[in-house]
């Protein structure tokens, strides 16, 4: 989140917060309306207090014209979230992370002792590529060596199949699947 918007939101906060307490108290009669009245008047009376308040109501506007008219993604974070587009003096070249998806599992069915993959691809500002593999492993699998043997063929495949770096590798066991009765 870009800190323009981080600031935005946090400014909005406080501001409803505030107004909502004092709504509640006004409500509930914790506060005097005509009080609240003349506190408001001498506020806006003093100069220096009513300077603040209008650059502040203008800066309120001004970001919430920007928040309702305007996207707070850039065109590149909406590339990332489709994945990668690499570029070269003969063209563009657009990876969807559904390629890597299946890239992934292909490399993770190919291993033995597992029985299933589900993996998420997320990718950093820089197309490092983060792995995430969820998988289900048989009862003989040694899931320590099977998960380091994984990690690092991952890492090789994505390599040399798309020149993508690869930066980490997470694996999870989600379940063990029991063993496969032999028919006789």
């Amino acid at each position: 989140m870009k800190f323009l918007n981080k600031l935005t939101l946090i400014l909005y906060s406080w501001i409803i917060l505030i107004l909502s307490v004092i709504i509640c108290m006004l409500i509930f009669g914790w506060l005097d309306v005509q009080r609240t009245g003349y506190f408001v008047q001498y506020l806006l009376n003093r100069e220096m207090t009513s300077q603040i308040l209008l650059g502040v109501s203008v800066v309120c506007i001004l970001l919430s014209i920007k928040a309702i008219f305007f996207s707070s993604f850039s065109n590149n974070d909406e590339k990332n979230s489709q994945g990668v587009l690499l570029e070269n003096e003969n063209g563009k070249l657009m990876i969807s992370k559904e390629t890597l998806e299946n890239l992934v599992n292909s490399v993770a069915k190919g291993f033995e002792g597992t029985e299933e993959v589900n993996t998420r691809i997320d990718l950093d500002r820089d197309n490092n590529v983060n792995v995430y593999a969820n998988l289900v492993v048989s009862t003989d699998a040694v899931i320590k060596n099977l998960s380091s043997k994984l990690q690092t063929k991952i890492k090789e495949k994505v390599k040399n199949a798309t020149d993508l770096e690869v930066k980490e590798v997470n694996i999870k066991i989600k379940n063990v699947a029991p063993k496969k009765e032999i028919e006789s």
